[in-house]
């Protein structure tokens, strides 16, 4: 399971799952928080007030992941809106990664807007 708990002064617990879960990620502001459920499902929850009370969880999507204990398998930007995701594809192997800077500057010399 995932839990909030105070560091400091009075000791506060907050559970934040509910079915198992696990690799908690703190959105930037600090008012979500995401989590891997034990079904692979990508978890947020809110967080509301000074003491981060957790909101109800809810699904962001599923994924194909099978949690691990001892792996990070997902990243987020601190804004929330973009994660990164490991996933296996069996015994295919990469023989290259691309990543494309600058792309939206190219799309739009691709296709000019008017």
């Amino acid at each position: 399971e995932v839990w909030l708990v105070s560091l400091e002064g009075e000791r506060i617990e907050h559970r934040v799952s509910m079915n198992g879960g696990g690799q908690p990620k703190w959105k930037g502001d600090q008012k979500e928080l995401y989590y891997l459920a034990a079904d692979g499902s990508l978890m947020a929850v809110p967080l509301k007030g000074e003491a981060l009370t957790p909101g109800k969880p809810e699904i962001l999507f599923k994924t194909n992941l099978i949690p691990s204990p001892t792996t990070d398998q997902y990243a987020v930007t601190g804004d929330g809106r973009h994660f990164l995701i490991l996933n296996s594809e069996g015994d295919a192997k990469i023989s290259a990664f691309n990543i494309v800077l600058n792309w939206f500057e190219e799309l739009k010399d691709l296709v000019p807007v008017d």
